[in-house]
């Protein structure tokens, strides 16, 4: 909001919640498989979307929204204590509360804890390239692939958002997956998907991870149907047919979309069910052992998979 004529950051050091994730849940598979996550965003957002999935905090102007209160450096020792390789910035997005956002980030650095965005990438060029510096991961909700959907369904834009995309890749060494909510009759079109999976490829390369969830009527598309699952697996399908590596399915079950396969042989080396992984067969540094392809993404030695557990903590100073 604005006071004495400067714009002031009024949530900052106040959260709606924490909880601590599966950081497959974000949705992120090739980053640091298996390992858990301290999740938490504050109210409000940039986008309206009308299928909002989290629009009790993301719509929200009630200060009561914002319960939790926590400084950068008492996340970082929280995330610390419960043995959380990174905090994600989500359910709200965290460019709206970015100078919070980038002060954690910042504290968690300098525990050896690392940073994730899930973002719409929906930001300027100036703070886009301010905001990622802190960052060590994003995944990006492309929300469609075109212009009509954003300006009718997100009231927003989506060159921004393909404009973050390309920053992204090319100009920095933040590892980022996407992800897409299919919804029926709007933006699920073989044709739309397959024109926004060649975009991806010739734009981004095929070792950009992309995921495709299941919508569920909620917000203002109440009257819209679920998305069938064949919707989801065909999705998925066009994308691999376009020539990307790594494409995952969301929201239904699907234990063959849900696992990570090696580009060079074709192996199953991460399996999952849900969030939780089974199989693992990459090194330390993610080279299939069975062929020793390198695939994309950042790998150590997996522990004890966090598997589907969601715990919510609180922080007190």
């Amino acid at each position: 909001m604005a006071e004495h004529g400067q714009i002031v950051l009024t949530s900052y050091g106040r959260s709606s919640g924490f909880c601590i994730d599966p950081i497959e849940k974000k949705p992120l598979n090739h980053f640091y498989p298996g390992s858990s996550v301290l999740s938490f965003g504050t109210a409000g957002c940039n986008l309206g979307c009308k299928f909002c999935q989290n629009w009790s905090i993301s719509k929200s102007r009630e200060i009561d929204t914002l319960g939790s209160t926590a400084m950068p450096e008492q996340i970082a020792r929280a995330a610390q204590q419960h043995g959380c390789d990174s905090i994600a910035f989500t359910y709200n997005d965290p460019v709206i509360f970015m100078e919070y956002a980038m002060d954690c980030a910042d504290a968690c650095h300098a525990h050896g804890i690392h940073s994730v965005a899930v973002s719409a990438g929906y930001i300027c060029d100036a703070p886009r390239q301010v905001f990622y510096q802190k960052m060590d991961a994003a995944n990006i909700d492309l929300k469609a692939f075109t212009e009509h959907f954003y300006h009718k369904i997100c009231s927003g834009h989506l060159a921004p958002v393909l404009d973050t995309l390309l920053y992204l890749r090319h100009e920095t060494r933040v590892w980022f997956e996407i992800t897409t909510l299919l919804i029926p009759g709007e933006n699920d079109s073989p044709a739309e998907i397959e024109a926004m999976s060649r975009w991806i490829m010739d734009n981004l390369g095929p070792d950009i991870p992309l995921h495709f969830s299941a919508f569920h009527p909620d917000f203002k598309m109440m009257d819209t149907p679920p998305t069938p699952p064949a919707t989801v697996k065909r999705a998925r399908q066009i994308a691999l047919d376009a020539g990307l590596n790594y494409v995952y399915v969301g929201n239904i079950f699907d234990e063959a979309g849900d696992s990570t396969y090696c580009p060079g042989c074709g192996t199953r080396v991460i399996t999952r069910n849900w969030y939780a992984l089974g199989d693992y067969e990459l090194t330390d540094k993610g080279c299939c052992q069975h062929c020793g392809y390198q695939l994309a993404g950042r790998f150590t030695t997996p522990g004890e998979s966090f598997g589907r557990r969601r715990i919510p903590i609180r922080i007190s100073a």
